[in-house]
């Protein structure tokens, strides 16, 4: 019954894909109307899976690569619905649900990982950290989407290409806020769940900090985005300079995220959990 509800909401999410490129496409509000129920009730029946799974499982079902890209789908969904609700911005779904449904076909692809998990990473610390992680990450791509939508639009205006698609997509200033937000909302989640890591690896490993390839790299991804944000801060970096800057930064989330748990090894390789 649980992969039932993952089988639905990629259906869901895979219509409302669709229809939200058909938006793009066509600029008309009423299929982005329907497209935008679709994709909250694909939003719904992914958490209900979230939910079934974790109870199943007994802690976050992160353990697998399946599981931590159906996840991190979900988290920028969920990201994707909270600045809909802020911004009124109907064309980021067109950006935003492809980006997630994209990691759920990935995700279908991928065998089920049916445990038995270790007594270990069930603690209340590894859910918190997961939680704050995923939601600090999908906001991220968030900023990423913004940025990749920034420069898109840049490039249309400054090479005078006053065409449709220019009329498609948001000012440079309404961007440059949606990318300044998610990186201030997201920064404070990354800490989050960097310092609960931190906490949960005291607790399991009789140690704050190990030297693992994925902690490092998370700190590195830390130090990326501390170090963008305080250029938007405090020395007023906004428009290209932040999206590109903002790019990079979410590559080196994604390598942390694949690249660091799938070749550098260490206890937060896919490889070593969840067996008993």
């Amino acid at each position: 019954m649980t992969y039932f509800w993952f089988n639905l909401a990629l259906f869901f999410e895979l219509l409302a894909t669709g229809g939200l490129i058909v938006f793009l496409i066509k600029q008309q509000k009423q299929v982005f109307r329907y497209s935008y129920r679709i994709l909250l009730a694909g939003f719904i029946f992914h958490t209900i899976f979230l939910i079934t799974h974790y109870y199943s499982l007994g802690t976050a079902p992160v353990l697998d690569l399946k599981s931590a890209l159906s996840f991190f789908s979900w988290s920028i969904i969920c990201a994707y619905l909270v600045f809909q609700l802020k911004f009124k911005l109907m064309v980021l779904g067109s950006f935003v649900a492809p980006f997630a449904a994209f990691l759920m076909i990935i995700s279908s692809a991928m065998p089920w990982f049916e445990g038995p998990v270790k007594p270990v990473f069930k603690s209340l610390w590894l859910t918190v950290h997961v939680g704050t992680v995923f939601m600090g990450n999908g906001l991220f791509a968030i900023a990423f989407l913004a940025a990749i939508m920034y420069l898109i639009q840049e490039y249309q205006i400054k090479h005078k290409q006053f065409g449709s698609f220019y009329k498609r997509l948001p000012s440079l200033a309404t961007l440059d806020s949606i990318n300044y937000h998610s990186l201030l909302y997201g920064f404070p989640f990354l800490t989050v769940g960097m310092i609960t890591g931190s906490i949960y690896a005291q607790y399991a490993l009789g140690t704050y900090w190990q030297w693992d390839p994925k902690e490092v790299w998370s700190l590195i991804t830390w130090l990326f985005y501390a170090a963008l944000l305080h250029e938007r801060l405090a020395v007023g970096w906004r428009g290209r300079r932040a999206a590109i800057m903002s790019i990079i930064c979410f590559c080196v989330l994604i390598f942390t995220f694949v690249g660091a748990s799938l070749f550098l090894g260490g206890y937060h390789s896919f490889s070593s959990l969840g067996a008993r």
